[in-house]
C-alpha cells in the first residue's frame, strides 16, 4: 500500500516514518487486515450531510471513547450502519442456539467452540479474562479475505458463522471477540468495536476495545499482545460501534487539549483532518 500519492522529503513525512518505526510490530496474515474497505463506508463521504442534518441546538460533546482526545457524533445511516445493525440482530438470534446447547445433546460445533471460549474467559478476571478470549479467538480463525471466502469485497459475518467456517478477516475476529466478551461478563458500556485507518498500510481495519482497570485495551487479530489505545501509534480512529449504534470520531474538539510536546498525537489528529471532508 502506498501511503502518500508522491514521495517527498518533507518534515511531516520524516516524522511519520519515525512514528511507524516506533509502533507495535504486526503479526499474522495479510488478508486479516483487509476486512474493512474504504468504499464500504459511505458514511464518510456523507459527513457534510450528516452534520447538516443535526438540529441547530445539537452540540458535539467531548467523550471518554477509546483513543482519547476526540469527540464523536452519531451516525444513523449508510452501509456501515446497516452492516452493524444486521450483526447485532444476528448475535441476538444466535443466543437461542447457544442456550439450547445447555439443554439438548446436539450442539453445533461452532456453538460449542464459542461456549468454550466464553468459559475460558469466565475462569479469569479483569485483564486476564480479556487476554484469554483475545488469544482464543485469534487462534480459532484463519485470516482470510472476504473475496477469497465469499467472493465479495466486504461481508460481515456473525460469530457462529465465522466459527463454522473457521475463517474471516479483521471485522469477523472483532465481532466474535465482542460477542464472547459480552457473554463472559464484560459490561456493554466497556466494550466496543472500532474502525481505524492504518497509516502504514493505508487501509481501514477493525479492532475490539475493552475498558479494563480504567484503560482502553485494544484487541487486534494481528497480534496476541494486549495493547493500550494510547500505545497504538499508527492508527487513526474513524468510527466506534457498540450496542447503542455508531459514533463518528471528530478531529477538532481534541486538538486544543493536546500537549504541544505530543507530536505523535498531533500527527494522528492531522491525518484524521486530512481524511474527512473540508466541511469539518
Amino acid at each position: 500500500m502506498i501511503i502518500f500519492q508522491s514521495i517527498s522529503c518533507s518534515l511531516a513525512s520524516l516524522l511519520l516514518a519515525i512514528v511507524f518505526l516506533l509502533s507495535v510490530p504486526y503479526a499474522g496474515e495479510a488478508d486479516a487486515t483487509r476486512g474493512v474497505r474504504w468504499q464500504s463506508i459511505p458514511a464518510l463521504k456523507d459527513i457534510p450531510e450528516i452534520l447538516a442534518s443535526l438540529p441547530p441546538t445539537a452540540k458535539v460533546q467531548a467523550s471518554d471513547e477509546p483513543f482519547g482526545f476526540l469527540s464523536t457524533i452519531p451516525v444513523s445511516g449508510g452501509d456501515l450502519t446497516e452492516k452493524w445493525r444486521t450483526v447485532i440482530h444476528r448475535i441476538k438470534s444466535e443466543a437461542s442456539v447457544l442456550s439450547n446447547c445447555a439443554i439438548i445433546e446436539e450442539c453445533p460445533t461452532a456453538a460449542r467452540r464459542f461456549l468454550e471460549i466464553v468459559a475460558e474467559g469466565r475462569a479469569h478476571q479483569g485483564l486476564a479474562r480479556v487476554g484469554v478470549i483475545n488469544r482464543a479467538v485469534n487462534l480459532s480463525i484463519i485470516a482470510t479475505s472476504d473475496m477469497k471466502q465469499w467472493g465479495v469485497t466486504d461481508r460481515w459475518s456473525s460469530p457462529l458463522e465465522t466459527l463454522t467456517t473457521g475463517r474471516g478477516d479483521c471485522e469477523d475476529y472483532a465481532i466474535v471477540k465482542y460477542a464472547a466478551l459480552l457473554d463472559a461478563g464484560i459490561r456493554r458500556e466497556d466494550l466496543k468495536l472500532v474502525i481505524v485507518h492504518d497509516l502504514l498500510r493505508n487501509e481501514d481495519h477493525a479492532v475490539t476495545v475493552a475498558h479494563v482497570g480504567g484503560k482502553w485495551i485494544v484487541l487486534d487479530n494481528r497480534w496476541l499482545a494486549l495493547v493500550q489505545d494510547v500505545e497504538v501509534r499508527r492508527e487513526i480512529p474513524l468510527f466506534v460501534l457498540d450496542d447503542t449504534g455508531i459514533q463518528m470520531f471528530l478531529p477538532e474538539a481534541g486538538a486544543t487539549s493536546l500537549s504541544k510536546s505530543d507530536s505523535r498525537a498531533r500527527l494522528r489528529m492531522g491525518e484524521l483532518k486530512r481524511r474527512v471532508p473540508d466541511a469539518l
